[in-house]
Order: C-alpha cells, then structure tokens, then sequence
C-alpha cells in the first residue's frame, strides 16, 4: 500500500496561487493513477483531478478545468496540484489518493472517492476573499 503525505496548503488570497505536493512512499508509486480531491465543511469529498501513471492523461473537474493543473514527477515519487487564480469557494481540505487499480492509463468518467486506495491526511487550503 503506498503511504501519502501532502503538503504545500495555506491561507492565500483570492487570485493568488498554490502549489500542493503528495509525497509518496514505496517503489510501486509509479504504477498507480494518482487522484487529488477537496472537501469542504459540511459537503462530500468531491473529486478535483486525476493523472495516470505515466502522466500523459489528466482529468480535471469542470470547476477547475483551465484553473488547476495535475503533474507527477515519478522518479521523486511526488503527485503536484498547481492551483491558480484561487476563488473562496475553492476553500477545503485537499486529498491526494492513489487508485485500488494499477497501470490505470485512461477514465471513461468522473474518477470517484471509491476508486482510490490510499490516501493522505489532508493540506487545508483557505482563500480570502
């Protein structure tokens, strides 16, 4: 089972910018579709964006299409979230999780909570308004 930590949230200003980093840990990170996900207070995880293992496919959430951007860098075993002009309802608790099913190179649909396995503690990210 691959162990994730995340890092990199914080308070920011609407507009501003963050970049969000899952550190993984074991040799297998590299065989495994990676997903970022958010929950805010009261409201279900939702699903945010998602790369395969190679890091050629991405899918992104129509909210943040254009806004955010998924990358994985393998040989630092390390999943990123670039996340700019940040609005206040982009305010939650982001995930990184990584999918039950290795060698996943494409999604025919919204990637879901239950498709993932492993998952991070969470990085609060809060933007002002």
């Amino acid at each position: 089972q691959v162990q994730l930590v995340e890092s990199g949230g914080g308070l920011v200003q609407a507009g501003g910018s963050l970049r969000l980093s899952c550190a993984a840990s074991g040799r297998t990170f590299s065989i495994y579709a990676m997903g970022w996900f958010r929950q805010a207070p009261g409201k279900e995880r939702q699903f945010v964006a998602a790369i395969s293992t190679s890091g050629i496919s991405t899918y992104y959430a129509d909210s943040v299409k254009g806004q955010f951007t998924v990358s994985r860098d393998n040989a630092k075993n390390t999943v990123y979230l670039q996340m700019n002009s940040l609005k206040p309802e982009d305010t939650a608790v982001y995930y990184c999780a990584a999918d039950r099913t290795p060698y996943r190179s494409s999604w025919l649909r919204s990637p879901a909570p239950g498709d993932f396995g492993s998952w991070g503690q969470g990085t609060q990210v809060t933007v002002s308004s």
